[in-house]
């Protein structure tokens, strides 16, 4: 990826460079911001072969959506470095931002769109084909492996709602339940209903023959064929540099992980700094992912502009101000030009 160099000053600085960094970068950078985007190039979904569900761009590979995004930044004006952020710090004017190799940019304000680290089970294997035939969500996955025989491994309390979603793309879905309880009461129901066989039992590994899932083994020895496995991993926010700042990650009202709370908007309990995508919305998708980038940067310019402009009502108030005083010069020269 070819990289920008750092000026010393920024109005904003975005941290991570996916959809909802370079998204909210770009709206910036039309709005005539000095704006840096800081990119650690790990992207969530750099293992897809396609984004899903993006309209018009449906099936682009994410590292060639990235790309014509740093490119569109880049068109306005704006930055795009790489380097990973390691805190940032309030300061008399706004932000000091710290890299890892130890530049340091300062900036007014904060776009944090740093994503997420899924947390996956210690299975064997899962983590090697996670990203091709080991997904998570349905709306991004689905389609490719519709009619397949898909396993769904148990990890947390939505993964029987998980199961009942990929029941939509196969009628072959399979239940594990891992090391987690098997279900009972309405929800042993509605798996039953829905025709989705449960296995009891401690998943061990994965069998992969020729590069591909065949099939889900047991610690028992059972092997089970399965094509693809679903997976709900825990999801924790990339957020650790935010602690200087009293921002910490918080625990998920629906228990899928950890996230950096905020508003509608994107606005952190932190004056100045504003969060969009699974940073802080952990189910987003790469389009609502970049629409929060773009809402959150207009939040942040709105923000900017009421500053500058009381700024600039405080100085025009005041009649010794440097503006007062350069008024007071114009004024006379306006008069010695007409003779008074």
């Amino acid at each position: 990826m070819v990289t920008d160099q750092l000026k010393d000053g920024y109005d904003v600085v975005v941290f991570g460079g996916g959809a909802a960094g370079l998204s909210g970068a770009l709206m910036l950078a039309r709005a005539r911001r000095a704006v840096a985007v800081i990119d650690a190039g790990a992207p969530r979904n750099a293992p897809a072969e396609g984004v899903h569900g993006l309209l018009a761009l449906d099936g682009t590979p994410p590292a060639e959506l990235l790309e014509r995004g740093r490119a569109e930044v880049r068109r306005y004006g704006g930055h795009v470095v790489s380097g990973e952020v390691v805190t940032a710090v309030r300061d008399t004017e706004g932000f000091t931002v710290t890299l890892a190799d130890g530049r340091s940019v300062r900036a007014r304000r904060l776009l944090v769109t740093t994503g997420l680290v899924d947390e996956l089970p210690d299975v064997r294997g899962l983590r090697d084909r996670w990203g091709r035939d080991v997904v998570h969500c349905p709306y991004c996955h689905g389609w490719e492996v519709r009619d397949q025989a898909i396993g769904v491994l148990a990890t947390g309390p939505l993964s029987v709602h998980q199961a009942l979603l990929f029941r939509q793309w196969s009628a072959d879905v399979t239940f594990f339940s891992h090391t987690m309880p098997p279900p009972t009461g309405e929800q042993a129901r509605q798996l039953a209903a829905r025709g989705i066989r449960v296995v009891d039992g401690e998943v061990a590994s994965l069998e992969i023959a020729e590069d591909r899932l065949v099939g889900v083994r047991l610690s028992d020895g059972t092997l089970v064929g399965r094509e693809t496995v679903a997976v709900s991993p825990r999801m924790t926010a990339r957020a650790c540099f935010l602690a200087a700042l009293g921002l910490r990650p918080a625990e998920h009202p629906l228990g899928a992980g950890e996230h950096i709370p905020s508003d509608a908007a994107g606005r952190t309990e932190v004056p100045g700094v504003w969060v969009a995508g699974n940073v802080t919305d952990l189910a987003a998708q790469v389009g609502a992912s970049a629409a929060a980038g773009a809402a959150a940067a207009a939040q942040i310019n709105a923000d900017l502009v009421a500053e500058e402009t009381r700024l600039a009502v405080a100085s025009y108030l005041d009649p010794f101000s440097a503006e007062s005083e350069a008024r007071l010069c114009e004024l006379a020269m306006g008069d010695r030009r007409h003779g008074l």
